[in-house]
């Protein structure tokens, strides 16, 4: 729940609402209200021919906001020096702490913009520290850093600091933040699959996705009833303190282990897991698992970290087409997930929706993959996205503009976008875990989780310039990427039931069995039978 929360946090915590400059008569008496607002507007609100003359680069409603008319004569327009914020929704947040708007709006887009530079740096650092050092490990580093950032984030800015130190100590803490939280994310996800079987993979590959929209609903309450920024930063803290101690708590991966030679620790783990479920441990089989690993150490000894995604052809193409679904798939639900705000709701009820239908698509996912697979519901999601989001087109161009079918009908494709996005999302987090080698697994999610931090950029990015061109140009952009995304898609093969590949040759078997010759293909089907019934053993 932790990451969904740190990162959710930003939207409350630097929520921009209404506003307009402070009335020069009135000074510290002026509030934004209809009593104030109406003395404002008849004195020094720009009209719309002066906003048209002056301010042709800028909307009507930003530029009656940002700027003062000089007096009922004199048609020039002068920036405002201070402004009166809406507190209908929000008691103090950093935009009006530190005045992120107008022609400030661009610090608080570098906030965002960091944020998503540490999510890169945490993910491929995180997971090749995991694969080098352990899952166990790392995680408790991740969750010390993420304590001591939240902290920073709350006690780090302060006025007797001035701006810009305070700006910075922020930016700085968001930084490690977003960093912890890919070393949390990343690593735990790894470590919940690779300690069981097959058949629990996708549980607890789905169960993370539930959280993360848990995690959303709890963010929503303590914003609803905490509504001043740092207050709330501080609260959402406190959630951080049970983890420091998950070290004592958590195992290491088993998977992990043997996959390093640490036999020993590897048999330890798995014989107290058997224990705490009542099975029965199976010696001989492991010894059967144990000899296969020392020949394919032997064999990969000087192969492993980020050389061996790429080296065989197979195992190359795999990576990239699997960094390349995670770029667009978060293009496309960052993207989706920012036009939440178009809906006709305040923004907690906004925020609570598109939690609950994010929640309902990882519901439909989880009772879907072990019924029909990983591959066909994915390039299904992926490609529905790609057609309901053509559909923008004739309902621009065919309805009535701003009437009430319409606005029905586009709330309906929002919230279904959104649950297709969701729903693809949480699939490619599961499919890809199931495509990476055991020995190189969280250096190529840590590297999938830092491409996919650039379609976050990407995302962020269409929303604020492409909507220049056209309100619903971002969503149609959001289609074609999809569109490509589920043909490449058709390459990968079905991981259901299968066990976890261990070396890239285990991934190369997955992906070309039916290229071999029918005598080979009995042979490879044999060893796969086996290596299923050890990686049972492994589950217990």
């Amino acid at each position: 729940m932790l990451p969904p929360i740190m990162v959710y946090t930003y939207s409350f915590t630097a929520a921009t609402p209404n506003f307009r400059c402070r009335n020069p008569s009135l000074q510290s008496i002026d509030k934004y209200n209809q009593t104030f607002d109406s003395l404002f507007n008849e004195d020094y609100r720009p009209t719309s021919e002066q906003c048209l003359l002056h301010q042709k680069s800028l909307s009507l409603k930003e530029c009656q906001r940002c700027f003062l008319r000089s007096s009922l004569i004199n048609s020039t327009l002068q920036t405002c020096d201070d402004y009166v914020f809406d507190r209908t929704y929000y008691k103090k947040t950093l935009i009006e702490e530190w005045n992120m708007v107008c022609d400030r709006v661009g610090y608080r887009s570098w906030v965002q913009m960091i944020f998503f530079v540490g999510y890169m740096v945490g993910s491929i650092l995180f997971g090749i520290l995991a694969d080098k050092y352990g899952r166990r490990p790392i995680m408790s580093i991740s969750f010390l850093l993420m304590t001591l950032s939240s902290l920073l984030c709350t006690f780090g800015p302060q006025k007797s600091l001035g701006f810009w130190p305070s700006y910075v100590i922020f930016v700085l803490a968001r930084f490690l933040l977003a960093c912890s939280t890919r070393g949390i994310s990343v690593s735990g996800f790894v470590l919940g699959s690779e300690i069981v079987g097959p058949e629990k993979r996708l549980l607890t590959g789905i169960v993370i996705e539930y959280f993360f929209a848990f995690g959303q609903m709890i963010l929503l309450i303590f914003a609803y009833f905490i509504r001043t920024w740092r207050t709330l930063t501080w609260a959402i803290s406190l959630f951080t303190y049970p983890y420091l101690f998950f070290y004592y708590i958590l195992p290491e991966s088993p998977r992990w282990l043997i996959s390093k030679g640490r036999f020993d620790e590897g048999e330890q783990v798995l014989r107290k897991i058997a224990k705490m479920n009542g099975h029965k441990f199976d010696t001989n089989a492991f010894e059967q698992l144990k000899q296969e690993q020392i020949e394919i150490m032997s064999q990969e000894k000087h192969k492993e970290g980020v050389k061996s995604l790429f080296q065989s052809k197979i195992m190359a193409m795999i990576s990239i087409n699997l960094f390349f679904q995670w770029l667009v798939q978060n293009l496309v639900f960052y993207g989706v997930s920012q036009n939440t705000g178009s809906w006709d709701f305040d923004p907690y009820t906004s925020f609570g929706i598109s939690a609950f239908v994010e929640l309902l698509g990882y519901i439909v996912v989880h009772s879907m993959l072990d019924r029909v697979g990983r591959k066909v519901p994915y390039c299904t999601f992926v490609i529905m996205f790609s057609f309901v989001s053509f559909l923008i087109l004739p309902v621009q161009y065919l309805m009535e503009k701003d009437g009430q079918s319409e606005k029905i009908i586009m709330n309906i494709i929002n919230g279904t976008l959104k649950f297709l996005a969701s729903s693809s999302y949480a699939i490619i987090y599961i499919y890809a875990n199931e495509l990476f080698p055991t020995n190189v697994r969280n250096t190529g999610m840590g590297i999938c989780s830092m491409v996919a931090r650039i379609g976050a950029i990407i995302g962020t990015f269409s929303n604020d310039n492409l909507t220049r061109l056209w309100i619903h140009f971002p969503v149609l952009f959001y289609g074609c990427a999809s569109f490509i995304a589920a043909l490449l898609a058709l390459m990968f093969p079905e991981t259901l039931h299968q066990p976890l590949p261990q070396s890239v040759a285990d991934v190369e078997q997955m992906n070309f069995m039916k290229l071999e010759s029918k005598k080979s293909k009995q042979i490879v089907v044999h060893e796969d039978e086996n290596r299923y019934e050890r990686d049972e053993m492994i589950r217990f």
